[in-house]
């Protein structure tokens, strides 16, 4: 059984994935970067951009790759994935990210908030949030160490799909930032989880 749900543009959604199902985020208009975070199901392990960059041995992630928790255990495995660039390096968008990059006065959606609202709502307590696995965003690294934020890859309809490792909380946001999403306005994404009827009766 697929179940489908819409991220709004610059919201988020949360959710719990059982061990051996699989989540698909889908870019329904092309363009839009979004923000996934990953606990396990008790709260003591979280997503580790260092554990999968250690294990791995590559900071570009695609089908096959595996992302690691910060207790070293696999929490997800890329099965599928149409884009073939995503970014492990920046953090979430935060409020002091566009009061400081930006100077945004006065509140402006972020993924950060975005991520921890729906976390705590599954019960988790996120503080402090680790680096969100940035699914179709590109970030170049010079030659010199500096990073470039290029537009997103994805057309209309690609997806990312991945395997949970172990019993999962989930966040997922439609990233706000322009900047992101070669300086569109965010769009929606959708998410779709394929349940095992013998762990979801």
């Amino acid at each position: 059984m697929v179940v489908r749900q819409q991220i709004p543009a610059a919201g988020g959604l949360g959710l719990l994935l059982r061990r051996g199902e699989q989540l698909q985020i889908i870019d329904p208009q092309g363009g839009q970067s979004g923000d996934l975070v990953a606990f396990s199901q008790d709260g003591r392990q979280r997503l580790s951009n260092g554990r999968t960059f250690d294990y791995g041995g590559k900071i570009y992630l695609s089908t096959g790759d595996v992302l690691w928790s910060d207790r070293s255990e696999p929490m997800l495995t890329i099965i599928a994935d149409d884009v073939g660039r995503h970014d492990f390096l920046y953090s979430p968008c935060s409020l002091e990210m566009y009061r400081i990059q930006y100077a945004v006065t006065g509140y402006h959606p972020n993924c950060h908030d975005n991520l921890c609202g729906e976390l705590r709502k599954l019960g988790i307590e996120p503080d402090p949030l680790p680096t969100a696995f940035n699914i179709f965003m590109t970030v170049d690294v010079r030659a010199d160490g500096g990073l470039v934020i290029a537009p997103p890859r994805s057309r209309a309809g690609n997806a990312l799909i991945v395997r949970a490792e172990m019993d999962l909380e989930i966040a997922v946001s439609s990233c706000p930032a322009s900047s992101c999403n070669g300086g569109a306005p965010p769009r929606p994404l959708a998410l779709e989880v394929l349940r095992d009827p013998k762990l979801n009766p």
